[in-house]
């Protein structure tokens, strides 16, 4: 159980005082790891005493295990500060060191040779990874004809699989916290023939198994929210490989996409 849950389910049974320190617990929530157990006594005016029985009364040996219940939702992906705010230089090398190991992984030149000779490509987002397949569908439509984004806003996954099949590549992009849905779907999506690219931080692991290619791509999570930096590195990687590929006919697109935004005014 979550603190805040075991909160609700102790309420009854706790002093006054001890109420008074868990209401404190629920105030700062947020950023509860931010401070020492002497820090939100004082908050609480209640004694340490106080403080330490309620951290067993909710079933923490002390607020050591508080800690480490909180990195485990941060684990998760729920947005929550831990250690507080980072130095620049610290969180600059965290998010270097991410994108390196995404840029590095052994498969993304195979995933950019389907990709790039697919009949078609179907890329496939929920929740924080819509904005990455949403990004990965604009990159690689630069690139190569019919790709599509699932799920249309307002609209369902299912009729997006129908018709799809051997020559075609599916890519899922399934970052925490994924749809519950996920694994029922990739399985429909391997039914169909087509190739199925599931890109993922390593949380994704478990339904690695129902894809044909299995890329690990880390988030960067030194924050209190997870950072997509090298996801979307990994997505310009992608979009470039597919490019390459496609020497003649790719760099004849870009330009017939560039004189249709010129004609209609779209962009500067």
């Amino acid at each position: 159980m979550r603190i805040d849950e075991r909160i609700a389910a102790h309420h009854d049974s706790l002093t006054p005082q001890e109420r008074r320190a868990a209401a404190t617990l629920l105030e700062h929530l947020d950023d509860l790891a931010t401070y020492r157990a002497a820090e939100l006594a004082d908050l609480a005016g209640v004694s340490r005493a106080t403080m330490s029985r309620l951290f067993r009364s909710l079933g923490f040996e002390d607020f050591d295990e508080v800690r480490e219940h909180l990195r485990g939702l941060r684990g998760t992906g729920e947005p929550r500060r831990v250690d507080g705010a980072p130095d620049v230089e610290t969180l600059a090398a965290a998010e270097h060191a991410s994108i390196v190991r995404a840029l590095e992984h052994p498969r993304l030149p195979e995933v950019a040779g389907l990709l790039a000779l697919a009949q078609r490509v179907l890329v496939v987002g929920w929740r924080n990874s819509y904005p990455v397949a949403l990004h990965l569908r604009g990159q690689l439509a630069q690139a190569r004809d019919d790709v599509r984004i699932a799920p249309v806003p307002g609209q369902t996954t299912g009729e997006e699989l129908v018709g799809l099949g051997a020559d075609d590549v599916i890519v899922v992009v399934a970052f925490r916290r994924r749809p519950a849905h996920l694994g029922a779907f990739l399985d429909a999506a391997r039914a169909t023939g087509a190739s199925v690219v599931l890109i993922g931080d390593p949380s994704a692991v478990a339904h690695a198994s129902r894809a044909s290619v299995w890329v690990e791509c880390p988030l960067q999570h030194t924050l209190a929210f997870d950072s997509y930096a090298a996801p979307m590195a990994l997505v310009s990687l992608l979009a470039d490989g597919v490019l390459a590929t496609h020497r003649r006919r790719g760099p004849a697109r870009v330009r017939a996409i560039t004189e249709t935004y010129e004609r209609l005014g779209e962009v500067e």
